[in-house]
């Protein structure tokens, strides 16, 4: 469900904004919107240029199209973290051992017990 612009819509809002604005007006609302888009894309490449600047020589190892938050696609997303290696670095650490004047609240199952306030929120 694509929202770009085609020639086709383009010609369109052109023939709207003849009737809206008229042949007299159109040129000088054309020249605004014009130094707009120009002072955008200034903006934008100033910006990147300050980030080159602050980040040094990072700044051209990191890879942008990764960054585009329209790459991303959550069943993408689930799918890779689902199938992702779970290496022995990735497994969450065991608990330090409990010293022996510490309660160890093991119920009479042998499963441990967790304490919690029930009125917390």
């Amino acid at each position: 469900m694509g929202v770009g612009l085609t020639f086709e819509k383009l010609l369109v809002i052109g023939v709207i904004a003849v009737f809206l604005l008229g042949p007299e007006r159109l040129p000088m609302y054309t020249a605004k919107l014009a130094q707009l888009i120009k002072s955008l894309r200034d903006m934008a490449s100033g910006a990147k240029e300050r980030m080159r600047d602050e980040l040094g020589p990072e700044f051209d190892d990191v890879d942008w199209k990764k960054l585009d938050p329209r790459q991303y696609d959550p069943r993408r997303i689930i799918r890779d973290a689902l199938l992702e290696d779970d290496s022995p670095s990735a497994a969450p650490a065991s608990p330090p051992p409990l010293e022996e004047d510490e309660p160890r609240g093991d119920n009479a199952r042998g499963g441990l017990v967790f304490h919690y306030d029930t009125e917390a929120t």
